[in-house]
């Protein structure tokens, strides 16, 4: 089997996205474009991976700065594509086959991919596409026999080439043992003047190489980014896309056209996803998990039976079985649920550890805690775990009442079945099996009246 290279082209400027952020940097499904190119290169196990930069090349290089299987080949001037993959020919074996990508054209499927280079063979093939409206596009030309034998791009095509629907999509699988000579004979004496790739197809079939078409299975799968509208369309795309796949498996999707996957969704059996639900990092659901509307999860894993409800935010949080979320629960990183706890609205856990069966279920803040089994800690609860400098721990045994609106300030210990009095400032020890209770001396002042506003003196 011929060897692989990939070369990403990734030097383009993208003036079209108005912004000063490299083009192939902008995200889709919250990684960048070049990201997914990348990704499906890497599937199919290249010996050579070379990525052609140029505009905003720091930045670029800067992304993926701790990825060493990448090769990084400058394109100083932006002179054509051409061009572009002449700089990669240094990293480039005199064997073997390299296949062009294009970063800004993020959806192509390695299985496309892979029939692209089966199709090709030891020769070339060129992945096309038909479309109805082809205006902009470089035209596939084919000889009497059906044979490709040249691509013409639209400024330099004549009136009766414009008619053709078949378009050339870029993608390319090219021998290396003709590469060099190829790219040596480009001419930029065109319209653009520049050093158009497509010319290597003419230049293939004068020395006698054949070219073989292979057409893309969907119009998205090659369709690239010049504009936030192309960049939303295929946003919309890839989450469609996306949702089917999770539908097939078995997960329901309220509306799976108000749905986002921005990184990896591992799902049991059973499991129930509202509207607007966002999901990033890696996110695994048991059995049974149900997701409310509105709701972010990033890098959560939540046990079977559980229920989010709706507007929570979970991040880097760990979730046992049968729980109780929301509405409006924040969960932040280092947060531990054990099962069947009760996490209210408006609760905020972080870095804690809350063991089975315990409840917060109103407007409180729990931070840098550990609490038992069968805890219940009341509205307006608050671990006061900084002092400014250093984080406390709290520790609340099993058992234990917290009333409503007590401040416990850290490092403090409620021990096991200890009860708080509501309004409580607890920063000692309170005893097991005893009543604590920690409030100011009421105090009141009969003659006091209550300020009145001023009024203007004209």
């Amino acid at each position: 089997m011929n060897s692989l290279s990939i070369v990403i082209l990734a030097a383009g400027q993208g003036k079209r996205m108005r912004s000063d952020l490299p083009k192939v940097l902008h995200t889709l499904a919250g990684r960048s474009l070049l990201s997914h190119v990348v990704t499906t290169a890497r599937s199919l196990q290249p010996q050579q991976l070379v990525v052609v930069y140029g505009h905003g090349g720091e930045q670029v290089q800067q992304a993926f700065g701790t990825e060493t299987d990448i090769q990084w080949a400058h394109q100083a001037e932006q002179l054509g594509t051409g061009h572009a993959l002449q700089q990669a020919l240094p990293f480039l074996p005199s064997d073997g086959t390299t296949l062009v990508l294009y970063g800004d054209v993020p959806l192509t499927s390695a299985a496309t991919l892979q029939q692209l280079l089966a199709t090709a063979g030891d020769q070339v093939g060129l992945l096309t596409d038909h479309l109805a409206q082809p205006q902009g596009y470089g035209r596939i030309v084919r000889d009497t026999a059906g044979q490709i034998c040249a691509i013409v791009e639209e400024k330099d095509a004549t009136p009766e080439q414009k008619t053709i629907t078949e378009i050339n999509t870029g993608i390319l699988a090219l021998p290396n043992r003709y590469l060099a000579g190829w790219l040596s004979r480009l001419s930029n004496s065109n319209a653009q003047g520049e050093y158009y790739l497509t010319d290597v197809i003419a230049l293939a079939v004068a020395d006698g190489v054949a070219v073989h078409g292979c057409v893309v299975p969907s119009s998205w799968q090659a369709a690239g980014v010049n504009s936030k509208l192309q960049l939303a369309e295929l946003e919309r795309i890839y989450q469609r896309q996306q949702a089917n796949l999770l539908l097939e498996a078995g997960v329901q999707l309220a509306d799976p056209n108000r749905f986002d996957l921005r990184g990896e969704l591992r799902c049991g059996k059973d499991v129930f996803i509202d509207i607007n639900v966002v999901i990033e990092g890696v996110v695994e659901l048991g059995d049974g998990v149900t997701i409310g509307p509105n709701c972010v999860l990033r890098d959560v894993t939540i046990a079977a039976g559980t229920e989010v409800a709706a507007f929570s935010h979970l991040q880097q949080a760990q979730v046992g079985a049968s729980c109780r979320l929301g509405p409006y629960a924040r969960l932040r990183p280092g947060a531990e649920l054990a099962d069947q706890v009760h996490i209210g609205n408006f609760v905020e856990v972080k870095k804690s550890h809350i063991a089975q069966g315990s409840k917060v279920n109103h407007l409180s803040y729990i931070g840098d805690a550990v609490i038992g089994a069968g805890v219940n800690v009341g509205a307006g609860t608050i671990t006061c775990n900084y002092d400014g400098v250093n984080k406390f721990t709290t520790r609340i045994a099993d058992g234990a009442f917290i009333g409503s609106g007590t401040m416990l300030v850290a490092p403090v210990v409620v021990e096991e079945n200890a009860t708080i009095g509501a309004g409580s400032v607890i920063s000692k020890t309170a005893p097991a099996n005893a009543l604590t209770v920690a409030r100011s001396k009421a105090i009141t002042l009969s003659n006091w009246k209550r300020p009145q506003k001023i009024k203007d003196v004209k």
